[in-house]
């Protein structure tokens, strides 16, 4: 499973708890987002809503002035929803500072209720605009 890292933050003094390292709960955030936007694209649906988080495992810490580079591959395509893998990593270093075995994102309609998105695989936007779309 090849993860692709689409984004990058760098550890501002606004991001660190009192321990002086990256609050979990600002990586959280970060991830949440991430995941977010991700899903948009992939089902093209802009009312995506997160469903589940498994297990979080925090390996290391960030410091003020690291970038972080977040990484998703898609696990699983549901019948409304997308799973996804997610690893942070220090950009200069690779050191792995968080894994999340699996986000579940749904897809909903404008009724706010579950709606079948049809996707089977990860499609990129240059193919859309392209017209080479696989199905």
């Amino acid at each position: 499973m090849e993860i692709r890292f689409h984004t990058r933050k760098w550890v501002k003094p606004e991001d660190l708890n009192p321990n002086g390292t990256l609050f979990g709960g600002r990586l959280l955030e970060w991830i949440d987002e991430e995941a977010a936007l991700y899903s948009i694209i992939q089902l093209e649906n802009p009312r995506v809503v997160t469903k589940f988080i498994s297990e979080i495992n925090f390996q290391s810490s960030a410091k003020q002035g690291d970038i972080v580079e977040i990484g998703l591959v898609p696990t699983n395509f549901g019948h409304t929803s997308i799973t996804l893998h997610c690893q942070v990593r220090n950009k200069m270093t690779h050191e792995t500072i968080i894994t999340i075995e699996k986000i579940i994102m749904v897809g909903l309609g404008e009724n706010g209720k579950p709606k079948a998105h049809g996707k089977t695989q990860v499609e990129y936007v240059r193919d859309r605009i392209a017209g080479t779309r696989k199905e």
